[in-house]
């Protein structure tokens, strides 16, 4: 199985083999296409990636998130699901929920853990990586977490009350806190968080 990527002009290009590929992926591709059921009865990150293998050549890309980010998995990633654009199947090494809002599922995420190989990201901002020393603490804005190294993140909020728990808006001022030693790779936010991480059940009123 090839495992190299190629990145140009805003796509990702893969060879022959088996992928976990983001939504509507690939876009175009030379040869066969399998869309393979992925093993697993608890796979949060289901409705986000996809099992794909390819007889040749396929290109991944995405309109609405034309930065692409690789990152090399030589210690354990977690990848926001719903960012990840393509990687190795085998580089899979599992999936958790992560909750911002403390104690409760609002605004909550997945993420997907990738051990060895690679990733390629697709974000609608540019990407920065941060280190965080041992002992020191960085807070992100949760709609701008694209990838970390090291412990989950503990989510914090100046002040949170039963209705920042029970309400869809969720709470104001939210972020995650990542503590050191790690590795953070965070976009621009374009969104707030409550359009990013919308409560399930709940329609957005359109305003003309």
């Amino acid at each position: 199985m090839a495992e190299t990527v190629k990145l140009e002009n805003g796509f990702a290009e893969v060879g022959a083999g088996a992928w976990l590929m983001g939504r509507a992926q690939p876009v175009a591709f030379f040869g066969s296409l399998l869309r393979r059921r992925r093993k697993g009865f608890f796979l949060p990150d289901r409705s986000h990636l996809s099992l794909i293998e390819t007889g040749r050549t396929a290109q991944c890309a995405d309109a609405d998130r034309p930065f692409l980010t690789h990152i090399s998995c030589g210690v354990p990633v977690h990848a926001v699901s719903s960012k990840v654009l393509v990687a190795p199947a085998g580089a899979h090494a599992g999936t958790e929920t992560i909750r911002a809002v403390p104690f409760s599922l609002m605004r909550a995420f997945t993420a997907t853990l990738f051990s060895g190989e690679w990733v390629v990201l697709a974000t609608a901002g540019r990407t920065s990586r941060v280190t965080v020393a041992e002992g020191d603490t960085l807070s992100v804005r949760p709609e701008s977490v694209a990838a970390w190294t090291g412990n989950r993140p503990t989510g914090f909020c100046h002040r949170l009350g039963l209705s920042d728990i029970l309400l869809p808006r969720g709470p104001k001022d939210l972020m995650l806190h990542f503590h050191g030693p790690c590795l953070v790779w965070f976009e621009g936010a374009a969104q707030s968080a409550a359009s990013c991480f919308p409560a399930a059940g709940f329609r957005q009123r359109r305003v003309v």
